[in-house]
């Protein structure tokens, strides 16, 4: 198996587990300060890593010379969950997904402006077939929605946190000195578990934790352990491997397993016309990988 092809299987994998996130996500998120949750849940998952880093790797000291790479990267990492944790106390599942689906765009601009990565006809042609896609599951298939952009809340939210999740593929690849992916993904956990922290330690010190929903606890142990940790080191391993607009590609998947994990938990499943709008993220991806330049 080829290091791009290993790049791909790693994003398959994370966007299945990213969805989860969402699903479980929209059922906790009124109950419980994102930034709190997040806190908890980064501090968990840079445990996890930082074990598992031990175990597989090694932490070499220098490791962590220039700490400001993890602050850069946790700060990104971290502003994006919050912000989603935020928009979807209002927004859908799926339609937020949706959204998610825009970061391909933005990280091919990204890792033009920081990488000089170009992107090509194709990869061009696939990121607008996948844009519309998610534009016409974000405005419920409806036409008169979109053309008087009537875009909720939750949506608009999540959509800046989608900027700063974008900001973070090329920055790996820009800030990486050889790390090993496991050691970088436990730096970049440790920035964001300490500035979540901070940001958090009002309402950490005045949450009533024996009061809160399990749900809230199974959100906090899948995101800390599978969504956070797995998904960290799937994302940078990738990210050495792949271009950034390819490794975002991923996200158009995002949405049919979000469908998926909502008819699981039985939630049932969108509108068949908003399953349209899914449809077309899917081609997007295909016409990505099918891009002319191998890797």
């Amino acid at each position: 198996m080829t290091e791009a092809m290993k790049g791909h299987l790693a994003m398959l994998c994370f966007s299945m587990l990213i969805a989860g996130s969402f699903a479980l996500g929209s059922m906790a998120a009124n109950h419980i300060a994102p930034t709190v949750l997040n806190a908890v849940r980064f501090l968990a998952a840079a445990v996890i890593l930082g074990i598992a880093a031990h175990v597989v790797a090694g932490i070499p000291c220098k490791a962590f010379a220039a700490p400001w790479r993890y602050l850069l990267l946790g700060g990104s990492m971290g502003l994006y969950f919050v912000l989603m944790f935020e928009g979807l106390k209002t927004a859908e599942p799926v339609s937020a997904a949706a959204v998610f689906t825009l970061t391909p765009i933005l990280s091919g601009v990204f890792g033009y402006l920081l990488l000089r990565q170009v992107t090509t006809g194709r990869m061009a042609l696939a990121l607008t077939v996948g844009a519309v896609g998610a534009l016409w599951v974000i405005f419920d298939a409806s036409w008169q929605d979109f053309t008087a952009f009537d875009v909720g809340r939750g949506e608009m939210v999540y959509f800046w946190g989608c900027v700063a999740h974008a900001v973070y593929t090329p920055m790996v690849r820009l800030l990486n000195r050889g790390e090993k992916p496991v050691v970088f993904s436990f730096g970049a956990l440790v920035g964001a578990a300490l500035l979540l922290t901070v940001a958090a330690w009002p309402d950490l010190r005045t949450t009533d934790w024996a009061t809160l929903p399990p749900i809230v606890w199974i959100t906090i142990g899948y995101t800390a352990l599978l969504a956070t940790a797995l998904t960290t080191v799937l994302l940078q391993f990738a990210s050495l491997r792949l271009p950034s607009a390819k490794v975002m590609a991923y996200t158009y998947l995002t949405p049919t397993w979000v469908a998926c994990w909502q008819a699981a938990l039985g939630k049932g499943v969108p509108p068949g016309m908003v399953l349209l709008g899914v449809g077309m993220t899917v081609v997007a991806l295909v016409l990505l990988l099918k891009d002319e330049h191998p890797g």
